[in-house]
């Protein structure tokens, strides 16, 4: 490591590295459940991350929204995702439009695209988190990827998620996040959503016997 760089700045840009990988893990997976266990790990990453900013910076609000990152995303999501696999009894594959290679380059060219429109932003930032803004774009990218590809409304929802860890992500980056009451409303308005989407995979599961989001396309014809 280089010993110009401070530990902490070196933690944020390990966390982030890491919130990326797990971004091409939940691309690359093809099976619900692991892919809702990357999605937890992603936000577990997410609230460590935002811990060591908080302790280096002094930034008191960080640790509300770090340990509103750990309960929302790494513990209560994931539990009601996993109650929604079990009561709907979803296949356990995922299916995409794309196969994974094709999936894995179209990734690595949106990260190029990310790093190369988040580098001139970065230098304009005095944060000791903007090395890890291109990171946050490139994840918000492959969670819209994501959603893209696949056909189960399940890992389309995952995606969503994913994409809002990348949005947090780029706050801290730039700057050292947002006020506590908009976290606040955001993960409020993220947690009746997912539990209103629930409510709509049941009546896609009744009308269909599937959540092929697909078989909506048949609603056109009627």
């Amino acid at each position: 490591m280089n010993a110009d760089i401070p530990l902490s700045a070196q933690l944020i840009n390990l966390f982030a590295s890491v919130i990326l990988l797990l971004a091409f893990a939940m691309l690359a997976q093809r099976r619900v459940l692991p892919l809702i266990n990357f999605f937890a790990l992603q936000g577990l990453t997410l609230c460590l991350s935002t811990l060591v900013v908080a302790f280096t910076t002094g930034q008191a609000h960080l640790y509300g929204s770090a340990a509103l990152t750990l309960v929302l995303k790494a513990m209560l999501l994931p539990w009601i995702l996993h109650r929604l696999v079990r009561q709907l009894q979803v296949r356990a594959d995922v299916e995409g439009l794309i196969n994974i290679p094709a999936t894995m380059i179209a990734g690595i060219v949106l990260v190029m695209i990310a790093f190369n429109v988040a580098l001139p932003i970065s230098q304009l930032s005095s944060t000791i988190s903007r090395g890890t803004l291109g990171i946050a774009l490139a994840t918000v990218m492959l969670a819209f990827l994501m959603m893209i590809i696949r056909t189960k409304a399940i890992p389309q929802v995952v995606g969503f998620l994913a994409m809002e860890n990348g949005l947090f992500l780029a706050a801290t980056s730039a700057t050292y996040g947002m006020p506590m009451v908009v976290e606040l409303g955001i993960a409020l308005d993220v947690l009746v959503g997912v539990i209103i989407l629930g409510v709509f995979f049941f009546q896609i599961r009744e009308q269909f016997d599937s959540l092929d989001i697909r078989n909506l396309e048949k609603l056109k014809e009627r």
